[in-house]
């Protein structure tokens, strides 16, 4: 069967696939995608006085309004813009007739739809959802290392309970909003640049209340502090947070819940200090202990001591590694971190007069033995004479 052929006396135009940019067999998620970088970037209002922008954006508005719309979109590809004149059933509900300041709004919609008022998945006569709350919870480091079950109480707005949520008075319900149709949403029009913003008269919701619940005020939710049980698993964090799905605030007019999240902070701890899974803690001992050697007990997470072994002659800030004392993993994963003790040696004070001379003694033995007790101290102090002897020279 011979293709049709429509003759056309108009002025031939531009084929509305060249003008998106796109395939002739492009889906519905590529034109949109087009269309929305090119009515972005012709847009009148970032092309003040343009005249020629202007135009561009006209005629791609008429390209996609025609190509998004699948039976618009066969005639096209069939016949061409012959569909659409006179005679071949375009009409009014052609390109000439149509607002093509709805198709930049679908666009305008994804874009700052969820800053207008939810976007598409607000308003039409469903009630909004509860807002996120956020509790702040101090633990100490043995809470962190054993974890802990425990209560808090959050004040927050729970379900009204005379009207079940729908804000309306007892016997009565909500009716459809005059202002959007229960749509949630109205449009207006400036120009070539369409709007869609949240109904003012009902919020979004696509329903009013004419007689409203005296408990709650029309609200649907009432203020209630409530008291949850927290479950603190071991390993955890300072800055990691639980959530509890629907703990949040009650939603308006019987729209879900919204969420809890607990921020944990873990408190300062008097003895250890925590780096991820592993934990430090500064044990100071006696000088004659790290010279002459000997035992200290230590204190762990799990309450236990441990007997640790000093050698002779440790030196201050030396680390001595106790596998698999440290933390637990969250949720078990990787097993425990290590413990680190870390030796302070502590300089002797308020010396009593036998004291003071026997550590004089010490001295002078050590100088006049030949042998060294302090070999860090005299290596430092003849490598700075040797320096000093270099500047001299």
């Amino acid at each position: 069967m011979p293709r049709l052929k429509v003759q056309s006396t108009t002025m031939a135009k531009a084929d509305y696939y060249e003008m998106l940019g796109v395939a002739r067999d492009a889906d519905e998620a590529t034109l949109k995608k087009a269309f929305r970088k090119l009515a972005m970037q012709y847009h009148p209002d970032r092309n003040p006085g343009d005249a020629e922008a202007e135009q561009r954006f006209k005629e791609i508005n008429e390209a996609y309004e025609v190509l998004k719309d699948p039976k618009k979109r066969q005639a096209y590809d069939q016949f061409g813009h012959a569909a659409f004149e006179a005679g071949m059933g375009g009409g009014r509900g052609g390109p000439r007739g149509f607002d093509f300041g709805s198709s930049f709004a679908d666009v305008f919609e994804d874009i700052f739809g969820e800053f207008m008022g939810g976007g598409r998945g607000g308003g039409r006569g469903g009630g909004s959802r509860g807002a996120d709350m956020r509790f702040d919870l101090e633990i100490t480091l043995e809470d962190a290392f054993n974890g802990k079950q425990t209560e808090i109480t959050v004040p927050a707005s729970a379900t009204c309970e005379v009207c079940d949520g729908s804000g309306a008075a007892e016997g009565t319900q909500p009716v459809t909003c005059p202002t959007c149709n229960g749509h949630g949403k109205v449009r207006a029009t400036q120009g070539f640049f369409t709007i869609e913003r949240t109904c003012p008269a009902c919020h979004g919701v696509g329903r009013v209340i004419k007689d409203p619940c005296k408990n709650c005020g029309g609200a649907g939710r009432v203020r209630r502090d409530k008291t949850l049980a927290v479950n603190i698993p071991a390993g955890v964090e300072d800055g990691m947070r639980i959530r509890l799905s629907g703990e949040g605030e009650a939603g308006v007019r019987g729209g879900p819940p919204g969420d809890l999240y607990i921020f944990l902070a873990v408190a300062p701890h008097p003895v250890f200090q925590r780096d991820g899974v592993d934990v430090s803690c500064r044990v100071p001992i006696p000088m004659t202990r790290a010279a002459l050697g000997g035992t200290v007990e230590v204190p762990t997470l799990e309450g236990a001591r441990v007997r640790l072994n000093i050698p002779a002659g440790t030196q201050s800030g030396h680390q001595f590694r106790l596998r698999s004392k440290g933390m637990p993993s969250v949720q078990g994963r990787g097993g425990r971190g290590d413990m680190y003790v870390i030796i302070n040696v502590e300089t002797p004070v308020n010396l009593s007069a036998r004291q003071r001379e026997l550590l004089e003694e010490f001295e002078r033995e050590g100088s006049e033995g030949g042998t060294s007790s302090s070999p860090q101290s005299e290596g430092f102090f003849a490598k700075v004479k040797e320096l000093w002897s270099d500047l001299t020279d």
